[in-house]
This record gives structure tokens, sequence and C-alpha cells, in this order.
């Protein structure tokens, strides 16, 4: 018969550190990389990417080519339903020149917005070329052509009326730019700010909520042309589809060339408190970063679209984007 042993006491010295479990320090979290936000950067890398010239020149005579093949077709159909049944004959030409007559107006169309989109952009150039010259004839010239742009429009009739009344009391260029930039785009900033916002939370709920593959990549690339449209809309350049596509490469082109399409931690923590995204889930911190960049791409949208260069006092923040559109998704750190 075995004898009964009784508890067994271990002295531990608490004086020595790191004996306490509770003062233990974390274990480091070395396994899962920082989010960096792939799915932007992947839709940044699609929307930016130009084809070759050989592509392009591949494409051009495969449309030539397939139009060409079409039309003969189509006439020769048309031609012999003529001869054998001439009243169905009549009625399928009709049809067909019902339809060339619809593709002929959206071509107008697209011709036309990017013609608009090409005006606001001389708007730009203008005035930032009166802004350095310091040339008040030059900045009353294009305050006259912002205003011609924007006539007919109920939104900014109350800005045009003030800035008729007051503009010929200016005699600064600088001055007249920012009196144009108070009474006429103030309102156009604040609704572009708003589609940013929108968008940026937009991505940031899917790519968080959505565990789909390439789901994220498609949120934020639709998400993203369907914001640089409206912004283009809402400061006066509608374009179509072709001029929609041609300005968001020119978008994503830029934040490419310049290194934008880059944000994490040192930018996010400030906003939503710090060590946030290490608290978090990964998919909550790609997330996070998706949706910074896309507001990133939201205020270059506003500096491309806007027909006039913005001003110190006027330029939106992008902290301020990210802080109003993300940081109500989670609750902040006290």
């Amino acid at each position: 018969m075995s004898t009964r042993k009784g508890p067994v006491l271990f002295e531990i010295d608490e004086s020595q550190p790191g004996q306490n479990p509770a003062e233990a320090p974390p274990v480091p979290d070395t396994d899962l990389p920082a989010p960096k936000g792939q799915a932007m950067a992947t839709a940044a890398a699609i929307a930016a990417r130009k084809p070759s010239k050989l592509a392009r020149w591949f494409w051009r005579l495969l449309g030539a080519l397939v139009g060409t093949l079409v039309s003969i077709a189509a006439w020769r159909f048309v031609t012999d339903l003529v001869t054998s049944t001439p009243l169905l004959g009549y009625a399928v030409a009709l049809l067909m020149a019902l339809f060339a007559l619809v593709v002929v107006l959206i071509v107008v169309k697209e011709l036309s917005a990017m013609s608009r989109l090409g005006r606001v952009d001389r708007l730009h150039r203008d005035a930032a070329k009166a802004l350095a010259d310091d040339d008040l004839s030059a900045a009353r010239g294009t305050v006259a052509q912002l205003v011609a742009l924007y006539k007919g429009r109920d939104d900014t009739r109350w800005g045009r009326d003030r800035l008729a009344e007051r503009q010929e009391d200016v005699f600064d260029a600088a001055a007249l730019f920012d009196l144009a930039e108070q009474e006429l785009l103030s309102p156009l900033d604040l609704a572009a700010r708003r589609e940013g916002e929108a968008a940026a939370r937009q991505v940031a709920t899917v790519t968080a909520l959505v565990p789909l593959a390439l789901a994220d990549v498609g949120a934020a690339l639709t998400s993203n042309l369907r914001m640089i449209r409206r912004i283009a809309e809402i400061y006066g350049g509608r374009s179509g589809t072709l001029g929609s596509w041609r300005l968001t490469r020119a978008v994503f082109s830029h934040l490419v060339a310049t290194g934008a399409v880059a944000v994490g931690d040192d930018m996010l923590e400030p906003i939503l408190g710090g060590g946030l995204l290490a608290k978090l889930s990964r998919r909550f911190g790609e997330g996070l970063v998706n949706g910074a960049l896309t507001a990133r791409v939201g205020v270059a949208a506003m500096e491309v679209c806007r027909p006039l260069p913005f001003s110190r006092k006027q330029r939106p923040s992008v902290r301020g984007i990210i802080r109003t559109s993300l940081s109500g998704l989670f609750s902040q750190e006290k």
C-alpha cells in the first residue's frame, strides 16, 4: 500500500521581475504582416495600366475589320430580304437605320463629354498660369469662363450672383480666385468631399465583411470609378463611358507616379487610436487601409476635376476625410 502524499508548496520570490504573469510583456505577433491595402493597390494598377502601342493598333484594326465584315453582311442580308420579302426587308432596314442613329448619338455624346472635360482642364491650366503671373486681367477672364461653365445650374445661382456683386471690388488675382472659390466652388467642394467619404466607407465595409476572393478588388475598382465620375459631374465635367475611364486612368496614374497608393499605421493610428490596427483582425485592418486609400483617390479626383486649383484654405485634408468617413465604423480608443 502506497503512502499518501500531501500537497507540495513551491515558494516564488515575487521580488524578482518577470515572475508575475500579469506583468509579463505581450507576445509579439510577428507572423502576420501589417495590412497594406492590397485591393486598392491592385485596383490602382489595373486602372493606371496603359496598353502598348502594338496592343492599341491590334484592337483598332480588329474593330475596323469586324465592323467592315458586319456591315457587308448586314447590307447583303437586307438587300436579299428586300428582294425576297419586300415588306419584311424594309422593316429590318428601318430597324438597322434606327440602330445606326443611336450609335451616332452615343458617339456625339461621348465627344461632347470629352470636350467638356477638356474645357475644365483648360480652365484649370489658365487659372494656374494667371495665379503664377499675378495677372488680374487673365484672372477676370478665367472667372468669367468659370461662371459661363456653371450657367444654367440652379445649385450655383446664388454663388454666381454673389460673385458678380463682389468681383468688381477685387483688384488682385489671388484674391479674385479666393472669392470665386468661396462663393461658387465651396458648395461643390463639400458635395465632392461627401462622395469621397461615402466611397471610402463602402470600400472599407466590403473589404472587412466580404470574405470572397477578388470581391474587395472589384468593390474598390467599381466604387472608385463611380466616385470619380460623380466628382467630375459635380464640378461640371460630365463624362461619358470613355471619358470616365480616361479620367480614372489619369487620377490613378498620378497616384501611382507619386507613390500615394501606400498608407499604413503611421497615417491611421493618429486618427483611429494608437495600436488599433494591431488589435483588429487582419480583414478589418485591410478594410481600413483600403478605405484610406480610397479617400486619397477622392482628393486626387477633386484636384483633377476642379476647374480652379485649390488654395491653402480650401485644400481638402486626406486625414480629415478619413476621420469623417472611417472613424464611425469602429470605436476609437479613449
